[in-house]
């Protein structure tokens, strides 16, 4: 996956972590990366992404 091609979709997938809220993000991932045919061997990174989000959106709530 190319440098910027990747920062496109880990930005896209943060977005979609603000929006949808995920309650899996393991599940959260395994469909992203179907659905927008992304190549394998990235869903161990995109799922800490996700993680780190929703992270940072529990932190900010509080």
């Amino acid at each position: 996956m190319a440098t910027k091609g990747h920062n496109e979709v880990k930005e896209s997938l943060r977005e979609m972590t603000r929006i949808f809220r995920p309650k899996d993000p393991k599940k959260f991932v395994k469909e992203y990366v179907r659905k927008y045919h992304i190549m394998g061997g990235y869903e161990e990174e995109l799922t800490s992404v996700v993680e780190h989000e929703l992270g940072r959106m529990n932190s900010s709530v509080s």
